[in-house]
């Protein structure tokens, strides 16, 4: 297995785990929050952000997603503990890909569409950092602020936050 490969899953492990620690402040009796008229309800952001590690395993082993084919996930976690456990399951199969895959691969193009409509094509290791791993910890931090806005104690995710010093 390669360096690159090595450090992406442990990176994947590193967020993975600061995520779980995040969901798991997440208030189910307060899912249609939305700190904006144009923001995404509490629900759908967590459920999405729990969902982004299995879009590894979809930017190692399909060559393109078309958001207008792609079948994903719709059901609803009920409570934590189904949202901490779809989260893990889809960890888990995002390891289970980059442990299966080469440099080779990595560097073939994936493309994102939306039926004809070409949103970007970028080699698959650019689409796992910027299109899965970025997107997770961009979504995550939304779910902080959302929290914040909430009053209910933020986990440090860098070091401690205001709410653990």
């Amino acid at each position: 297995m390669s360096f690159y490969i090595q450090e992406l899953i442990k990176e994947l492990k590193v967020e993975a785990d600061k995520t779980a620690k995040m969901l798991a402040k997440v208030p189910f009796d307060q899912l249609d929050y939305a700190p904006h008229e144009k923001s995404m309800k509490l629900g759908p952001l967590s459920f999405h952000t729990a969902d982004l590690p299995e879009w590894i395993a979809l930017g190692i082993l399909q060559d393109e997603l078309d958001f207008h084919t792609q079948k994903f996930d719709s059901s609803k976690p009920q409570n934590t503990e189904e949202l901490l456990a779809r989260h893990s399951k889809n960890v888990a199969t995002a390891l289970a890909a980059l442990e299966g895959t080469d440099e080779e691969e990595l560097q073939k193009p994936w493309t994102l569409k939306a039926g004809d409509h070409t949103i970007f094509t970028m080699p698959k290791s650019q689409t796992i950092r910027m299109f899965a791993l970025n997107h997770l910890i961009h979504h995550r931090a939304q779910i902080g602020s959302y929290l914040r806005q909430l009053d209910i104690p933020v986990p440090g995710m860098y070091g401690p936050s205001a709410d653990e010093k």
